[in-house]
């Protein structure tokens, strides 16, 4: 509690430095618009006085407007302003809607605005949902698990190194500039190209693994279990783990995806679970034409992962599956997996890059170097998912194995 409140303080301090007393208010009014809210604890209420103030800096003219107010001197004024404000939305609502689910009452002010101007996470987050922040934040035993100093060290280091990495890979790489040039891009090898869209969702995953990964650091030190950074890029080849910032990911999950898909085995609510949430993370980024078509073929593809599942659990081919070896069973899914892993690369260099150099690649992909680039490339990942497929199989059997020692114990 005492960390916190020190926290909270230097997060308001951090706000007066950085962009002034008006920016002060905006949050604060922000705050107290969405506290008010929550006393009527009414969740629809929540949502729309929620969305509503996501809007209001979204869509003009009152981002502008707002935004006006804070008319700044140096480069990172828009990323701190938007980010302070808009995760701070995202905070409110969260505790709006935790109370609302409060038997009695419901949370004070001060337990918001600890929760909302704790520094570590205050302008590029993660965002922890507020019943896990206030559990944890309330845990009066603070004991350190074994080694657990040790593991915090040694992550420090590693993001040290990784910030060494990322630097060089911005100044001395060019991963980030080239698709700008689409007459030299198209220049490239079938294979150049393609490595180039992969690195940029190595490098945009590498950026978000060190951002995160300091500030959870930070939070480590001061008991508290954040959001782990991004799964690896190389390591996704399901839509359901395509998220590069967990935090969020929790967010929409806990009160929009889950909550509307429950199970998530019913097409039709899994159809509403999945657009409600692309809406929302539209609303988030921001509407425009890359943001609407990067949601619309990201929901496609989560959907048809589900279509795909139900249709190979009819009759027919599930006893086909149920003959087969558990080793072809996984080397056909991987076949499928290799496909989703570069449908997953496709569609998510339309935000990193452009949709002009998103359609350029797939062209070369998969008409222009159809057979011998699209079937090579297809193999060599299908490979990989094969690896981590096996690597997923021997962790579960660890973890079955210490949940049955656990139990005999």
């Amino acid at each position: 509690q005492h960390r916190a409140v020190m926290y909270m303080i230097y997060g308001v301090l951090a706000v007066l430095a950085s962009m002034g007393l008006v920016y002060l208010m905006i949050i604060l009014s922000h705050c107290l618009l969405l506290y008010s809210v929550a006393l009527a604890k009414q969740k629809w209420l929540c949502y729309v006085a929620g969305l509503c103030c996501l809007a209001s800096f979204k869509v003009e003219p009152f981002g502008s407007w707002q935004s006006g107010f804070v008319t700044g001197a140096f480069d990172l004024q828009d990323v701190l302003f938007y980010g302070g404000c808009t995760f701070t939305i995202v905070r409110c609502m969260s505790f709006a809607l935790e109370s609302s689910e409060k038997e009695e009452g419901i949370y004070s002010i001060f337990d918001l605005l600890k929760y909302n101007f704790y520094l570590p996470f205050f302008f590029f987050g993660p965002v922890m949902t507020f019943d896990q922040f206030h559990a944890q934040v309330s845990t009066r035993e603070l004991r350190r698990k074994d080694d657990e100093m040790k593991n915090i060290r040694v992550s420090a280091l590693l993001h040290v190194g990784a910030i060494v990495a990322v630097d060089v890979f911005f100044h001395f790489f060019y991963i980030l500039t080239l698709p700008s040039d689409l007459k030299f891009v198209n220049r490239l090898s079938d294979w150049s190209l393609a490595g180039l869209a992969y690195s940029n969702l190595v490098y945009d995953w590498v950026k978000a693994a060190v951002m995160f990964g300091v500030i959870n650091t930070i939070a480590r030190l001061d008991h508290l279990d954040p959001p782990q950074p991004p799964k690896c890029i190389t390591m996704l080849y399901i839509f359901a783990e395509t998220h590069f910032d967990r935090g969020i990911n929790d967010w929409l999950c806990k009160y929009v995806y889950d909550h509307l898909g429950e199970n998530h085995d019913s097409i039709l609510k899994e159809l509403v679970a999945s657009i409600s949430t692309f809406a929302i993370t539209t609303l988030w980024l921001g509407p425009c034409q890359v943001v609407y078509i990067w949601s619309l073929v990201n929901c496609f593809g989560l959907n048809f992962e589900l279509w795909v599942q139900k249709f190979f659990q009819l009759g027919p081919f599930a006893k086909l599956e149920a003959k087969l070896s558990g080793a072809m069973s996984r080397r056909i899914r991987a076949a499928f997996g290799a496909v989703n892993f570069w449908a997953i690369v496709l569609y998510n260099i339309l935000a990193l890059n452009s949709l002009e150099f998103a359609l350029l690649v797939t062209k070369r992909l998969l008409v222009m170097g159809f057979p011998v680039s699209t079937l090579s490339i297809w193999f060599i990942t299908y490979c990989g998912v094969q690896l981590i497929k096996e690597r997923e199989r021997i962790l579960a059997i660890e973890e079955e194995e210490k949940g049955d020692k656990a139990k005999v114990e």
